[in-house]
């Protein structure tokens, strides 16, 4: 049942995987895809200097500030891929023509980046079906036509929002990495608002051919469920996140899946959810027949940093003293990577526990100690300095020292202040949801990472004058992402100002309702409140005068953020000094580092070897090549000797490829794909799959 032409589950895949549905677990062995790696050899260190365009296929759905993330999949002879307005479509994987779309969308008009990294891919030999999501649904698609399965959940599709203990009409919920495919389960996480009130992140499990809900574990523990002591007593019923939204990664052997989760909500001031909060910040062992716990491991206690687990994990197979060990590794947004042994959980690599400095905000109290590994060492710096700010002119330099002396820069587990506290990595790692690649032949593991430094600052909310008016409903609902003064940190997070030239009042009431993009649903409030924030932002406070209590209340926190704020210069690059982008290669069998080189450029700037943010990872073949794309302003798609960095072949895309590509065989020929849909942090949109391979077409 093993096939060089199949493939399945879960948007990162190459070339040979099971057919789950058919093989009995005794017989299956991890797929490739959970390792990044692909055993095809006809593209080699010597030859993939010559690799040219065998085809390419624009989506034709770029629009300003769009982004496309998704690695596709491949399954006989047929790549499928999303748009970045989420239309799935499927192409000849050797020509790039397209055989079938299918468009969730064809009724609703696309407002705000809509994000998908990834589909899954299931078949029982007689039916084949494509699994992914768009805004709250979960549609289940014939891969041979295009269409939805009318047999499965609601003609189609699962509702996400269904199933959490909450009204499902107030719930945002989506999913932006695929979910993985066990025998006859679809086991799933989500996505869900950072912001209060959000919905919980539980974990489920859906039978793959009706939708019907097999199993769940509550990441937020309820009442006589392991972990409830962790978080106050009624947290379960108005805390949300504890989500898996990286995506999660199979052992079929073991009949594990491995789900890493992410801070609770709100992930800045926790001063309503006191405690570890176990399963937030936590990689989960389950049992993917029942959903049972069968290990955890909690990497951050009650997360103050936005420290989500960013990536899937990774199966690796390493050697320690003198046998070989299965384990998983996990890379985290700080800039380490946690490996355990995958039946027990068992550190294999010795972990400390370290205390920190208490929260001086009222009302906080921080967790007394952190865990981080000994080994590895971090892939990514973890104190700014003084000394390492930016030199690249003399004013940039003075500029950030002047800034610098104002906050707090302390290293990792330095709560947020009113002062203003440097993360280091920044909120965007550390790791990435691109993940890492594993070479079992060597046991390196390959990570990209950011270097960026970003500030947390907390402000107080008012709660004396509050009158729940239009401005107050903004400063507590939208202000952390869209600033107190509107002008937002664009472009991942617009400014409002002069709205009302944009948009219509139906526009915007619609986005508040229903989110877009990033944004989540804000439905849960009442008409009135919606309305009122609608008429302050597009017109002012004198408009929106209207006095109404919301459902609910996160001013009563005390305290939220001032934005998303990277730590940038003058003239808006990184106000410390290169690299701000790296490519580690990492040994796992003596934890240590094996290679590290800057990834990526500012094509304008002098200097050629900054490195720069990127997003999406990379992928190592056994004939000695790793290749990755990720970085945002070059839009360079490069191949590099895996033993020692050095690059052998680089080539510009249309635009940057923010995603992890995939590689595959058809009738002998070696192909690598990559999406190129750039939009990332104000880089042009693209909207094409682009797909090299050896000579001509």
């Amino acid at each position: 049942m093993w096939s060089r032409r199949s493939v399945c589950s879960a948007g990162i895949v190459f070339v040979v995987v099971a057919v789950y549905a058919a093989v009995p677990a005794k017989q299956r062995r991890p797929a490739i895809k959970d390792i990044h790696y692909s055993p095809l050899r006809q593209i080699t260190k010597e030859n993939v200097s010559q690799l040219r365009m065998a085809w390419t296929y624009d989506t034709g759905d770029a629009y300003p500030a769009s982004e496309m993330q998704c690695t596709p999949l491949v399954a006989d002879g047929v790549l499928y891929a999303t748009t970045p307005k989420l239309r799935l479509i499927a192409l000849d994987a050797a020509t790039g023509n397209l055989k079938w779309a299918f468009d969730p969308n064809e009724h609703r008009r696309i407002i705000g980046k809509q994000r998908n990294r990834g589909v899954a891919y299931w078949t029982d030999g007689q039916q084949s079906r494509v699994y992914f999501a768009s805004r709250e649904n979960l549609y289940a698609i014939d891969a041979r036509t295009g269409r939805p399965v009318p047999t499965f959940a609601h003609s189609g599709h699962i509702d996400l929002r269904e199933d959490l203990g909450r009204d499902p009409p107030e719930q945002s919920v989506s999913l932006t990495s695929p979910p993985a495919i066990y025998q006859d389960l679809l086991i799933t996480g989500s996505i869900v608002a950072e912001t209060l009130p959000s919905s919980p992140g539980h974990i489920r499990a859906y039978d793959v051919r009706t939708g019907k809900l097999r199993w769940i574990f509550h990441t937020i523990p309820q009442p006589g469920e392991f972990g409830y002591e962790t978080w106050p007593k009624d947290a379960w019923k108005y805390i949300g996140g504890a989500n898996d939204w990286a995506g999660m990664t199979l052992d079929p052997r073991r009949g594990i899946v491995y789900v890493p989760t992410g801070s609770a909500a709100f992930d800045f001031y926790g001063a309503n959810r006191l405690g570890d909060n176990l399963f937030a910040n936590s990689l989960l062992a389950l049992d993917a027949r029942t959903g049972k716990r069968i290990w955890h491991f909690q990497t951050v206690r009650h997360d103050l940093w936005d420290r989500d687990l960013p990536a899937a994990p990774s199966l690796v197979t390493i050697h320690r003293n003198g046998k070989l060990v299965d384990a998983v590794a996990q890379p985290t947004k700080s800039g380490f990577v946690f490996v355990f042994d995958r039946d027990t959980g068992k550190p294999l690599f010795p972990i400390e526990y370290r205390k920190y400095l208490a929260s001086d905000v009222d009302g906080e109290k921080t967790a007394e100690t952190q865990p981080l590994p000994v080994a590895p060492p971090a892939f990514a710096r973890q104190r700014l300095t003084e000394d390492m700010l930016t030199h690249r002119t003399p004013d940039a330099h003075d500029a950030a020292v002047a800034r610098f002396r104002k906050l707090r820069s302390d290293g990792q587990f330095v709560p947020g202040s009113v002062q203003g506290t440097i993360v280091f990595p920044g909120f965007d790692g550390g790791a990435e949801w691109g993940g890492a690649a594993f070479d079992p032949d060597t046991g390196l593991l390959y990570i990209n990472a950011n270097e960026m430094a970003w500030v947390l600052r907390l402000v107080q909310h008012n709660v004396e004058t509050r009158d729940y008016n239009g401005r107050e409903l903004y400063l507590n609902n939208c202000a952390s992402c869209h600033r107190a003064d509107l002008r937002g940190t664009p472009p991942e997070f617009p400014a409002l100002l002069y709205l009302s030239d944009r948009m219509d009042e139906q526009q915007v009431s619609n986005i508040i309702h229903d989110g877009a993009g990033r944004m989540p649903s804000f439905k849960q409030l009442p008409t009135d409140s919606i309305r009122a924030i609608r008429n302050y932002v597009m017109y002012g406070q004198s408009a929106a005068r209207l006095k109404v209590k919301p459902a609910f209340d996160p001013i009563a926190l005390g305290y939220g953020i001032d934005g998303y704020n990277k730590f940038l210069d003058q003239d808006g690059y990184p106000a410390i000094d290169p690299p701000w982008g790296t490519l580690n290669a990492i040994d796992l069998n003596n934890g240590k580092i094996a290679w590290r080189i800057p990834l990526g450029e500012y094509p304008e700037l002098d200097a050629k070897d900054t490195g720069s943010e990127n997003y999406g990872g990379p992928v190592v073949t056994a004939s000695g090549v790793l290749f990755i794309a990720a970085t945002v302003y070059d839009k360079k798609f490069r191949a590099f000797d895996k033993s020692t960095g050095h690059l052998l072949w680089q080539t510009t895309l249309p635009a940057a490829g923010n995603a992890t590509p995939a590689i595959y065989d058809v009738k002998g020929r070696e192909y690598v794909v990559i999406a190129c849909g750039g939009g990332k942090w104000g880089a042009p949109s693209g909207g094409s799959y682009v797909a090299f391979a050896l000579g001509s077409n």
